[in-house]
């Protein structure tokens, strides 16, 4: 009569076995077997890829295209961790919800890579979109972030894919921190990048404990790092989190009007598809809609803009615009230029280039990195920063291209020599209306955001 109860009292102890836990609560599958490469494949370049002691092992070769180890499953929401050991003197990186397709670019591996960089330029962790956007996430835009990575041992790297948000860490230190939505899913692949004619062959890259989650995902806890959110006119948790809201709604007219203006202009600019656009006109300052700005004045803060332009456009974001000057042209105000330098002739007049693209307007010039600029048509990412201190910087996708203080020796001698110098007190006032110039050129702005420092 006892048998039930002591059957029951037994598989009552074993599922409470140490055994049997760790089964219950193991989250991890392993992506490589340590022993060979069941599970992966190979694509575009034809470097090699062994097993060595647990290990697989990346060789450059030469004449080759950048080479994928990839998986041959695809993965949406996921939680990745790697150990990986670079050789300093190559470049590599880790693709994730990576794609490869006979219609696009004839097969060529394409999406999110998280970056693998031993060089001076620490981009470790950064995420790069491999053959289709390009940076999303330099590491410029979070210095402690590029600090972890260390060279000649091994680095760890997580990496978390739940919904749009991607964040990777190198070492436990965050690294990036992107929202975006244009691939859900893809498969992970090893990268081995080309070498140069002049680039010594058989330089090495070795990864371990490649392992991942898939269900029950829990997200680690918020950073503080910068979020580059890709999604049109949206906030992540995080960016509300950190005191960010939509200067512009994405929608209506909310919260703007006209310079000079009582009410929003009733023409020269369209709200559609999510887009605020400034019509073209006849190419001069504020001779059609004119001018808009928030109706809201602000002093310290962050602002981050989309903006995309079209062919020889001209435009600009302004700030301390305080609407006291009674201008006939453009409202006053210290400006982030926005320009198609290539074909408008603004970016030859002024002084040493300092109207052109990310300048401050007539004032100073910003610097010129490669590739951080979109072409003509694309979207890019500004980004504003004003401190309590006066100091301020401007930012174009996610590279810092020009500071300055307000009020310095600099910044008065600038404009004393200057298009503004008739101006009382430019750009000194306490706080002000942000202003989205009409120029008379076609230009659209999306995902307008503020944060007050």
């Amino acid at each position: 009569m006892r048998t039930k109860p002591v059957l029951l009292l037994a598989a009552l102890l074993w599922a409470g076995s140490p055994v049997n836990l760790q089964a219950q609560t193991q989250k991890w599958q392993n992506l490589f077997n340590g022993k060979d490469l069941q599970g992966w494949k190979q694509l575009n370049g034809q470097a090699k890829y062994d097993v060595v002691n647990g290990e697989i092992v990346g060789t450059t070769v030469p004449n080759q295209p950048n080479s994928f180890l990839t998986t041959e499953k695809n993965y949406g929401d996921f939680i990745l961790e790697l150990e990986l050991f670079v050789d300093d003197s190559m470049n590599s990186g880790v693709q994730i919800r990576s794609e490869s397709k006979s219609d696009y670019l004839n097969g060529k591996v394409h999406g999110y890579q998280v970056e693998i960089d031993p060089s001076d330029r620490k981009f470790s962790g950064g995420i790069y979109d491999e053959s289709r956007r390009g940076w999303l996430y330099p590491m410029d835009i979070n210095p402690k972030g590029k600090a972890a990575f260390k060279n000649q041992q091994w680095n760890k790297y997580r990496v978390e894919c739940i919904g749009n948000s991607i964040r990777t860490w190198v070492n436990g230190v965050p690294a990036a921190n992107v929202v975006d939505a244009m691939t859900p899913a893809g498969f992970i692949a090893l990268q081995v990048h080309a070498i140069g004619k002049n680039d010594t062959p058989g330089k090495q890259i070795r990864w371990r404990n490649i392992r991942i989650q898939t269900e029950n995902l829990k997200p680690s806890k918020t950073d503080q790092i910068f979020v580059v959110n890709l999604v049109p006119n949206d906030l992540s948790t995080q960016e509300k989190a950190e005191g960010y809201t939509l200067l512009w709604d994405g929608k209506t007219s909310k919260g703007w009007k006209g310079a000079y203006k009582p009410g929003f202009p009733q023409s020269g600019w369209t709200i559609q598809d999510g887009e605020l656009s400034v019509q073209k006109s006849n190419g001069a300052e504020s001779t059609n809609g004119g001018d808009i700005v928030t109706e809201k004045q602000y002093g310290a803060f962050e602002l981050k803009f989309d903006f995309k332009l079209s062919e020889g456009a001209n435009s600009g974001v302004k700030y301390f615009v305080t609407l006291t000057e009674g201008n006939k042209g453009s409202a006053i105000g210290p400006e982030y230029q926005i320009l198609d330098d290539a074909r408008h002739p603004d970016a030859k007049l002024g002084k040493d280039g300092n109207r052109t693209l990310g300048s401050l307007y007539d004032l100073m010039t910003s610097k010129k990195i490669p590739n951080a600029q979109r072409k003509i048509g694309d979207w890019n990412r500004g980004l504003i920063r004003v401190y309590p201190d006066n100091k301020i910087e401007y930012w174009l996708n996610g590279y810092k291209i020009l500071e300055y203080t307000r009020g310095s020796a600099e910044f008065l001698a600038l404009v004393a020599d200057s298009k503004y110098k008739n101006w009382k007190d430019f750009g000194m006032a306490p706080k002000g209306h942000i202003l989205l110039q009409d120029h008379g050129d076609q230009v659209s702005f999306r995902s307008i955001k503020l944060k007050q420092l």
